[in-house]
């Protein structure tokens, strides 16, 4: 594979990666430690053909995405978690309505303004459930400065074939980190760009909603023909709001299983000395870089540690889980807050109770040491 390096930010890396996979449209608000993505793009999308608005507040933001998207547009929004929260009604509409787009949440310490200068993970149980209802969330978490360019990517390819929302969580130690990064080549990432499927038949013909049981609306752009109606209630093939009994059970179990049936489309993790390993650690984004230097460090010493990095969060890599806490007796999740993914865990391995968890919700990254010290205290 065809490559090139790139020093940089994981922030300024999220927007360049972006626009390098078609978005034409920026909309959003400042908000520490995300604003840099805003910065960026703001530049750069109007050298490419583009438009990047700074609105009044989050929610108007995520409404202009909308918007953007429903013409047609590839778009993104960029944010922290107290961002999210504003954003949360209008990322149901999408899902709703199945509305693709890009949002990248830097991760920063919560609750409210918690610490927003600091990094956490605290915001991985909002990005599984980020609006009220059933639908299946679909977030995917940089581990690395080359992820968070490669991940925004992937994730916009995965909003255009799933047309739904789709989350990237990096946080603020990658955010600011400044290092290298290998990326692929622009010639790759264009050629890897698969466009929202349409609908080109007759507009009398076109139901964009009427699609099979696990599969997504086909939403032609606006202002090209084809009619049809967008809302967030409960609707029938042609978007109209309907309460018809059989139409919403349908549908709802329809937002669900698009996603659930195709997990093998979106899954991805990365195992690292796993082959060996009798002491599996779980660790995703910034953390698993210190848990490398550990696991490297545990070799050292005899130990045979070895990381299990979900890249794709949600839906969760279940199977997988499950295949290696089944052969696994000592299992360490480390996480930037108190066992939000311990918790699935915990509930795809069955072994409630058992899973052992280094925790840190002040504001300062886990360092290696502190990884190779409980894995000495509780193994």
């Amino acid at each position: 594979m065809a490559t090139r390096e790139i020093i940089s930010t994981g922030n300024e890396l999220s927007a360049i990666a972006a626009v390098d996979a078609g978005c034409e449209f920026f909309g959003g608000y400042p908000l520490t430690p995300s604003s840099e993505v805003m910065h960026v793009i703001s530049d750069l999308l109007p050298k490419a053909g583009g438009a990047a608005i700074q609105m009044e507040d989050e929610i108007a933001g995520i409404c202009c995405v909308i918007g953007a998207s429903m013409s047609g547009k590839r778009a993104l929004t960029a944010t922290s978690g107290p961002g999210v929260s504003l954003k949360a009604e209008n990322l149901g509409l999408a899902q709703m309505a199945e509305t693709p787009l890009v949002l990248v949440n830097v991760m920063r310490g919560g609750p409210s303004t918690g610490l927003p200068t600091r990094v956490s993970q605290g915001d991985v149980l909002q990005a599984k459930n980020p609006s009220h209802g059933d639908y299946k969330s679909i977030t995917l978490c940089a581990g690395s400065l080359s992820e968070c360019y490669t991940e925004v990517v992937r994730a916009f390819n995965l909003a255009d074939r799933f047309m739904q929302p789709v989350i990237v969580l990096t946080d603020e130690t990658l955010g600011h980190m400044h290092g290298k990064a290998v990326i692929p080549t622009l010639e790759e990432v264009k050629a890897g760009i698969v466009p929202r499927k349409r609908f080109d038949g007759k507009p009398e013909d076109y139901f964009p909603y009427e699609c099979e049981a696990d599969e997504p609306a086909t939403l032609n752009p606006m202002f090209e023909g084809y009619r049809y109606h967008f809302t967030g209630l409960h609707h029938d093939k042609n978007g109209f709001p309907t309460e018809e009994i059989e139409t919403c059970r349908k549908l709802i179990q329809r937002l669900e299983d698009k996603v659930e049936m195709h997990k093998d489309e979106i899954e991805l993790n990365e195992e690292f000395m796993m082959d060996d390993a009798d002491i599996m650690i779980i660790a995703y984004g910034s953390v698993s870089l210190a848990a490398k230097e550990a696991i490297r460090d545990l070799r050292k010493e005899g130990i045979k540690a070895g990381l299990f990095r979900p890249i794709t969060l949600w839906p969760s890599p279940d199977k997988k889980i499950k295949e290696y806490t089944d052969k696994i007796k000592n299992v360490l999740c480390v996480e930037l807050n108190i066992a939000q993914y311990t918790a699935e865990v915990e509930r795809v391995s069955g072994r409630i109770g058992e899973i052992q968890g280094l925790y840190k919700v002040n504001g300062r990254a886990i360092s290696p040491s502190e990884i190779v010290a409980k894995v000495k205290e509780v193994f």
